[in-house]
């Protein structure tokens, strides 16, 4: 097996023989980085002088600033090679045909978390159709999937519900790289653009972040670890509910809770504090922004023990359906906006569908839900095959 070797360093040693006439421009982030913490587009900046014409930003802005959903963030001028700097959460999510005519090829160095809900990359998908549109080329070079390409989970979004946080049918766990996501959006769902992906060298689908020794940036404000990352695909349902996914705190979608909540009725009803995989620690917070700042909530923090056999959809469901029986007067559906969608309902967004709400608020058997998720998580596995770049 290679040593591992991300797709930026792949790239540098040995790029495509028309890249070396072609003005570029990057779409990165913080996160965008090589060994040595050097800013992806500094690096190319260096290894093909006066070429980086343009850099974009997705969600949270050029350094991760920018903390909620719907803070929106400015063109400025990158810092470090002095081009301008466009963001991609602003006035518009979809470059504009002005800045398109900076550069002939989108070079894309982004990090994402492997969850559905995840704005990245969608930020990318408007950019290969932009890239469709103009007549441009788009290189991404491949980054891990920080919580692995075996496990899939979740149900697929339903076309009434696309948003910024969900535009195909996918689950909310997908298990591919930003690269093999890219084949797939491309392909599966129809963009054709010309694109192209510098793979990985030695990364492997069971790998979890840790394997490949990178440091972690933190690809956006509330994700500051690795164990945010492997439990955010079931806390950010917490998103479009009244209780706190742990913003505000050091411990953002590792913990979780509300005033209202006791602990040992929740572990009552999923059967005690030990989850597949996982430890549930009561524990009790003060925000100091976003829900309940300044209140002192009870909950619990996840220690995830074996993540190959952690589930955090399934984890978060059994919690949700637990507050919401228990403390239907207190608990709340987070009401619009959400993501620039004014009418439809934030947890429906995040879910994907309607049917995880109406089957709580129906009363109906939750474990309907999991047994519909593990049957479209299964048929999802096929489609994702053809765009697999790693074994």
């Amino acid at each position: 097996m290679p040593p591992f070797r991300t797709g930026l360093e792949n790239l540098l040693d040995d790029p495509p023989a028309w890249l070396a006439s072609s003005r570029l421009a990057v779409l990165l982030n913080p996160a965008s980085v090589d060994r040595a913490l050097a800013s992806s587009a500094k690096v190319l900046e260096k290894r093909f002088p006066g070429q980086v014409r343009a850099v974009f930003t997705p969600q949270h802005g050029f350094f991760a600033a920018r903390q909620d959903n719907m803070i929106e963030s400015e063109d400025t001028t990158d810092p470090f090679i002095r081009v301008p700097a466009f963001s991609l959460y602003s006035q518009t999510r979809i470059p504009t045909d002005r800045a398109m005519e900076l550069f002939d090829a989108f070079v894309v160095d982004l990090q994402d978390v492997g969850t559905r809900v995840y704005t990245f990359i969608y930020t990318l998908s408007y950019c290969m159709e932009a890239a469709k549109k103009h007549g441009k080329k788009v290189l991404i070079v491949d980054r891990p999937n920080p919580v692995g390409g075996e496990t899939v989970e979740g149900g697929l979004l339903r076309p009434e519900f696309v948003s910024f946080v969900g535009r195909y049918p996918i689950p909310m766990r997908h298990g591919l790289t930003i690269g093999e996501i890219a084949r797939l959006f491309n392909e599966e769902f129809g963009i054709g653009c010309d694109l192209s992906v510098i793979p990985m060298s030695g990364w492997e689908r069971r790998f979890y972040w840790e394997d490949t020794r990178l440091t972690w940036i933190p690809p956006s404000p509330n994700l500051p670890t690795v164990d945010s990352a492997v439990t955010y695909p079931g806390q950010v349902i917490w998103e479009g509910t009244n209780v706190s996914e742990g913003r505000g705190t050091t411990l953002p979608f590792t913990q979780f809770g509300a005033p209202f909540v006791e602990w040992d009725a929740v572990l009552s009803d999923i059967g005690g504090d030990a989850a597949a995989g996982a430890i549930l620690r009561p524990v009790a917070f003060e925000p100091t922004s976003n829900k309940f700042k300044g209140e002192l909530c009870r909950g619990f923090a996840i220690h995830v023990t074996d993540r190959a056999a952690f589930r955090p959809l399934t984890l978060a469901w059994r919690l949700l359906a637990s507050l919401y029986g228990r403390w239907k007067n207190k608990f709340a559906w987070k009401s619009p906006p959400y993501e620039y969608e004014y009418d439809l309902w934030p947890i429906d967004l995040i879910f994907g569908s309607d049917e995880p709400r109406l089957v709580l608020e129906s009363g109906a058997d939750c474990r309907l839900m999991e047994d519909n998720w593990k049957r479209e998580a299964d048929s999802f596995l096929e489609t994702r095959a053809p765009y697999l770049l790693y074994p």
